[in-house]
């Protein structure tokens, strides 16, 4: 969650930058997440760390991935499924031959 006092402490206004300012600035970046540039008073820009830039990415291609699977879903609700049992029935696969199996890493 986010609180008045912590936005107002990552106001950067943008005459710092044009007084030399901005490697002190950037080096916020390491305690901080997120500074946001103020010109004329008015947000301008946020600048973000790269650990927070990289949290935010893979939450927006999280959010992708779940829609997707969320349209498929609903693309298919008329189409006859099988469960997980049914399946392994057919397969001739046992409880034991999955545990036996391990994890497996899919990317």
């Amino acid at each position: 969650m986010v609180y008045t006092a912590d936005v107002l402490n990552s106001l950067v206004p943008i005459t710092q930058f044009n007084r030399g300012q901005a490697s002190r600035i950037f080096d916020r970046l390491h305690t901080e997440n997120r500074l946001i540039v103020l010109k004329n008073n008015q947000p301008a820009a946020v600048i973000l760390s790269p650990a927070e830039f990289g949290r935010l990415s893979e939450i927006e291609e999280d959010y992708a991935l779940l829609m997707e699977a969320a349209e498929r879903l609903a693309g298919n609700a008329s189409v006859p499924t099988s469960s997980m049992s049914e399946v392994m029935s057919e397969l001739g696969i046992s409880d034991a031959d999955l545990a036996e199996a391990g994890d497996v890493a899919i990317e």
